[in-house]
């Protein structure tokens, strides 16, 4: 197919250095999970291709870019297989005890916020109105919005997973629920990532270029303090007038998660039931019965699974 054959013979070259920031992934991306996910092609023919690419043993960065590339090809059938195993995964924390971190019901007008792109959050409302309108974002947002959502918001997975398993044109419930659950600490075995969304704006869209397309309300609004305008000695004209003031502190609001979260984690019990889910779920595809991508253990140093939701690719 095109799609295919255009990622592996140009636009992957740069995937590993471009798939992070909303505009540059656009290209660098494959674009291929629409069509794994409605199955109008299939992740072996997917693989084959790749495999093939690699042995022509191309230059420049193809090597690192079609090993990670690869990669998450894997990880995505890793992810599908959890749901398969535990279909619950949908419904249920996979860790019982994070039931009771979050209220079941969401507060209504912050769950508003965050599904229209209006949280006053410039960098959150711009990926947001970016995945409205598109139905597609790239991995490293994806798991921004869920972190946001899931800490800054106090949400309930559940609620927000929906939203998003909504428009997501690649939405596979097999590898969205597990990752659902993975950016918003209810898994007990994977790493607490609270993104902050000040900082991933900074990082992401350093030129505000991204931000100031999907927020056009802060136009006004000098470089400097593009992505916290409520600094912005003039913001008293535009927040809560043509922009949202922020929803929440951003700072004191991850410092409360953080709190609650490994409280949790340190409380009786919870270590012991988390090496059970470990067992069930975690990859040892390292070869060396160590958990790879999940966290077996407290005091196990957790490393790094793939920081997204429906491994968009």
């Amino acid at each position: 197919m095109v799609l295919l054959e255009s990622f592996l013979a140009a636009r992957g070259a740069d995937y590993r250095r471009a798939m992070s920031a909303p505009l540059t992934a656009e290209r660098a991306c494959s674009r291929l999970s629409p069509h794994l996910a409605l199955g109008t092609l299939s992740g072996r023919e997917v693989a084959q291709a790749a495999a093939a690419r690699a042995a022509e043993r191309p230059g420049g960065g193809w090597a690192g870019a079609l090993a990670s590339f690869q990669s998450r090809l894997a990880w995505r059938d890793h992810f599908m297989q959890k749901l398969e195993d535990q279909p619950a995964i949908e419904t249920d924390c996979l860790h019982r005890a994070t039931e009771a971190l979050r209220p079941r019901a969401p507060d209504p007008v912050r769950l508003a916020a965050w599904a229209a792109g209006e949280t006053g959050l410039p960098f959150v409302d711009a990926c947001m109105r970016y995945l409205a309108a598109t139905g597609w974002i790239n991995f490293r947002m994806r798991a921004m919005l869920m972190a946001v959502a899931s800490y800054h918001l106090w949400l309930d997975w559940r609620a927000t997973g929906t939203v998003l398993a909504r428009r997501f044109t690649d939405y596979e419930p097999g590898i969205h629920w597990p990752q659902v659950q993975m950016q918003s600490g209810t898994t007990g075995i994977n790493t607490i990532r609270i993104y902050n969304p000040v900082k991933q704006g900074l990082e992401q869209d350093p030129t505000g270029a991204f931000t100031r397309r999907w927020v056009p309300e802060l136009a006004a609004v000098p470089e400097a303090f593009l992505q916290e305008p409520w600094r912005w000695p003039d913001a008293a004209g535009l927040l809560g007038r043509r922009y949202p003031a922020p929803v929440v502190d951003v700072t004191a609001a991850a410092r409360a998660a953080r709190e609650q979260v490994w409280g949790l984690r340190r409380a009786e019990g919870f270590a012991a039931e988390a090496g059970r889910i470990a067992i069930r779920h975690a990859s040892r595809a390292d070869g060396t019965g160590r958990f790879v991508n999940d966290r077996a253990a407290p005091r196990r140093r957790p490393a790094a699974a793939p920081a997204q939701l429906s491994l968009d690719l």
